[in-house]
């Protein structure tokens, strides 16, 4: 990849068009209204419904006991309940899974499970096949942008995560639990946002997955309008934002970042800074280090300036090298400097240990390889 790369691509296809409606691509109040078009009979058969889909998992209107015989036959006439199939599942020595997912159109994308000792298990899924943006240091850019995932391939990443756990169980005997979601596999997720705001309100239902708003986190790489429409449309205030900076300078940043030559530090600085701040909620700085380029002292004393009084966390993150970058890792000693000087400068700052990066699993190495 070059240096005169767009900064966003469009897609080489729209969103599938099936047949049949995909009932797990409605959230609740959409799937009541199509019930009650199509099914008749009392709201509480479409909540029922709901839960089948989206609590217990349901691949077939068949396994929906609860629900008569003749509303099932009428489901299965009518529509589809809609799955991913798992193609691949591969394991890191740290114990992280790669999930190879295909959709039904035979498109091909990448979920991660991470575990997180003690504390369950942290699901990074995709937005799209591909990407729309053209990050020099993210092998997913290398696949050019195929297409936005729609809803229900979003949320059944989730569910079919969920499902390979099922038969396993921990050291005291309890099945692991996805505990913490992070929008930040293949894709840019704000640039799909209406797809991932539904997602979100069918994987927060508690009539569903059930999964906690303040544990899922949505990352952008500089999409200023969708971080302001995030904000207008109240997703600041149910989930948190991790904003991939990677750069103290727009002379940098348009380097490896080209979206910067669109919305550039100081304009995106500025929308992050008029966003809501919930209670116990700071946003997330992505800053992938890259030897050479922006892991110097004085980088960290412009990062601790650019962001100040911004309550913020800063994860820095050693490069994770693939074939696509011209880019190398940082030694440890320079990590650690890096480091030591954000710290100094009062900036909240933890570093993440690559995990997966032997199966190709780790920040910014999805490109379906393996």
């Amino acid at each position: 990849m070059t240096s005169s790369l767009v900064a966003i691509r469009p897609p080489q296809r729209g969103l599938p068009k099936p047949e049949q409606p995909v009932l797990k691509d409605l959230p609740a109040t959409e799937l009541v209204a199509w019930a009650a078009e199509h099914l008749g009979g009392p709201r509480y058969r479409a909540v029922q419904l709901f839960e089948w889909l989206h609590k217990h998992r349901a691949g077939e209107f068949a396994d929906m006991s609860s629900l008569p015989a003749a509303m099932r036959d009428t489901l299965a006439s009518q529509a589809t309940v809609g799955a991913l199939t798992v193609d691949q599942v591969q394991t890191s020595t740290d114990g992280t899974r790669k999930l190879r997912l295909v959709t039904p159109t035979d498109d091909v994308l990448e979920a991660v499970l991470i575990p997180n000792p003690g504390r369950g298990l942290t699901l990074c899924i995709s937005s799209m096949v591909g990407c729309s943006l053209t990050c020099r240091f993210c092998a997913t850019a290398s696949l050019g942008f195929t297409r936005n995932l729609a809803t229900w391939e979003i949320v059944d990443q989730v569910y079919q995560a969920q499902s390979l756990l099922a038969d396993e169980r921990d050291a005291a005997g309890y099945p692991p639990r996805i505990t913490n979601l992070v929008f930040m596999g293949m894709g840019e997720p704000l640039h799909n946002f209406m797809q991932v705001r539904r997602a979100i309100s069918i994987l927060t239902d508690a009539s569903g997955a059930g999964l906690a708003g303040r544990r899922i986190t949505v990352s952008t790489a500089g999409m200023v309008p969708a971080i302001e429409r995030f904000a207008r449309e109240g997703l600041a205030d149910e989930v948190g934002l991790a904003v991939s900076l990677n750069a103290t300078t727009d002379a940098v940043r348009d380097q490896v970042m080209p979206i910067n030559t669109r919305w550039n530090i100081a304009t995106l600085l500025e929308t992050v800074r008029a966003l809501p701040t919930p209670k116990r909620r700071c946003v997330t700085f992505e800053y992938v280090l890259l030897a050479g380029v922006n892991d110097t002292d004085a980088d960290a004393r412009r990062l601790a300036r650019l962001i100040e009084g911004i309550s913020a966390l800063v994860n820095v993150i050693p490069f994770n090298p693939h074939a696509d970058a011209p880019y190398q890792r940082p030694g440890a000693a320079r990590v650690d400097a890096f480091v030591r000087v954000c710290r100094a400068a009062g900036l909240q700052v933890q570093v993440r240990t690559p995990r997966g990066d032997d199966i190709d699993a780790a920040c910014g190495q999805l490109a379906r390889r393996g």
